[in-house]
């Protein structure tokens, strides 16, 4: 056990994508939809999709890589890897298992976790904890998604939705009064079945009654994941500000889960903030559900539109369901 340490920040990030491009026009030729249609109800218009007989921890083991040359340290300085996935390669092995291999971190331990698309800020709480209790000084923190192997081609008001992709970043302590400032963490298993994707087949009269039935493909009622959503985005927002008694006008940038354009406007009149200060690039790779904040964060940074001491805020939703926020001051 380390010493414990009063803040907790990133100190390199990194991403990794699919070469392969699905279009909207591309998935005209696959189902009754249209690049209008999908444009003007989602905001998208292409996405990543990994090949059938690649593995996502392929991905997973780059973006790692990323990470660590942008923080100037080796895989051998990590001493936990946590990987958050709602679409793993295996049950066992974990992929931050897979992961601690490929990338030969042979010190670290490794664990898995799933908050669906709440999942990176959720594994940030745990990282946060484990960093300031003293149990670790740097840990790795990987988003690995490949929503295109659960997808079902055939449902247009799915299908049309999902991408692949990972985002990593690295923790550890950072100067007081930097890095993760505060979190929050919700979750509603009463609307669980609002989202799903079975692992195995189960006897579940619910399942039966869809129109893909008990597959081990993805599922959601779009309409109800929608208004809980617009909701909960502006009320974590408001959580995790409120906590450092800080407002809207404290903060440069805005980073949610990049799931659909209505739900990002919609959440930011709610709180009644130009859109302009909600990061949106999902027009480019939909919805990786955990790995989209790690993705944005990094393009963000990337595009330098992040500078040390900046108030960043980012919040995520999904299945469970789930929610999270996270209140960071840029230490980099």
């Amino acid at each position: 056990m380390s010493k414990a340490f009063d803040a907790v920040g990133i100190l390199g990030i990194g991403a990794s994508l699919p070469e392969k491009v699905l279009t909207n026009y591309d998935l005209e030729k696959m189902v009754d939809t249209s690049d209008e249609w999908i444009t003007k109800r989602t905001g998208i218009s292409e996405r990543r999709i990994l090949p059938e007989d690649v593995p996502a921890y392929m991905l997973g083991i780059d973006a790692a890589k990323k990470a660590l040359v942008n923080a100037g340290m080796d895989a051998e300085d990590i001493d936990l890897i946590i990987v958050t996935t709602s679409t793993p390669d295996y049950l066992t092995p974990s992929t931050s298992c897979i992961i601690q291999d490929g990338i030969n971190a042979k010190k670290a331990a490794a664990f898995d976790l799933n908050a669906a698309c709440s999942g990176f800020i959720y594994g940030m709480s745990v990282v946060r904890q484990f960093i300031i209790n003293g149990t670790y000084k740097h840990i790795l923190l990987v988003a690995c998604e490949a929503l295109s192997k659960v997808t079902d081609w055939k449902d247009r008001n799915t299908c049309v939705l999902f991408g692949d992709g990972v985002g990593a970043a690295v923790f550890g302590p950072v100067e007081k009064d930097y890095g993760i400032l505060a979190t929050h963490l919700g979750a509603d298993g009463s609307l669980g079945r609002c989202l799903t994707i079975p692992c195995c087949s189960i006897n579940d009269e619910d399942l039966e009654k869809r129109p893909n039935g008990n597959k081990m493909t993805l599922w959601m009622d779009g309409s109800e994941v929608f208004k809980f959503a617009v909701r909960v985005v502006s009320q974590a927002v408001t959580r995790v500000l409120d906590e450092k008694n800080l407002n809207l006008d404290d903060i440069s940038m805005i980073i949610p889960h990049q799931a659909n354009i209505r739900i990002i406007d919609g959440a930011s009149k709610r709180l009644g903030i130009p859109q302009e200060k909600m990061y949106k690039n999902l027009h480019k790779y939909g919805n990786i559900s955990s790995a989209s904040i790690p993705v944005a964060l990094c393009e963000a940074v990337s595009e330098d539109m992040v500078k040390k001491g900046d108030n960043i805020v980012l919040v995520g939703f999904g299945g469970g369901l789930t929610w999270a926020s996270a209140l960071l001051r840029w230490n980099k």
